[in-house]
């Protein structure tokens, strides 16, 4: 983990912004910054906001540029609940839950593997024998005679 960011106490429902946090999962930063930008969403706003700030810690802390860091995590949980009430039918009150999330992203190098592949010598390339294009017609089974 390069860099951490957490947005606490947002007025969304967090149900609704992990459908949003699914999409960008895994992704690398640049690939989820141009994808948040073409979902019309409200939670996009927030992911991106919570996004640059992890963007602006990395390079800060660790000098990454965003071309090298990918979402490694990002998670979606539940803050406190604002309860209030709503006049029901035959005089009753129905409860209201206003909904909070806390967001967690965290961002991660990408890592490259540049390992050389060596090639046996009985998996090279062999020159391909040449085939006839004859097409063999396939044999009638013979009705056994009573």
């Amino acid at each position: 983990m390069v860099t951490r960011a957490i947005a606490r106490y947002l007025r969304i429902s967090p149900r609704k912004t992990r459908k949003v946090a699914d999409l960008i999962r895994g992704q690398s930063v640049i690939k989820a910054t141009a994808l948040l930008e073409t979902i019309n969403r409200r939670p996009t706003q927030y992911i991106k906001r919570l996004m640059s700030s992890a963007i602006d810690s990395a390079d800060k802390k660790a000098k990454v540029s965003p071309a090298e860091l990918y979402i490694s995590s990002i998670r979606v949980d539940e803050g406190p609940m604002l309860k209030r009430f709503r006049a029901a039918t035959m005089g009753r009150a129905t409860m209201i839950k206003h909904r909070s999330s806390h967001i967690i992203l965290e961002l991660d190098k990408i890592k490259r593997s540049e390992k050389k592949v060596k090639i046996k010598e009985t998996e090279k390339i062999k020159p391909k024998s040449k085939k006839t294009n004859k097409v063999e017609k396939p044999k009638k089974k013979q009705a056994a005679s009573k």
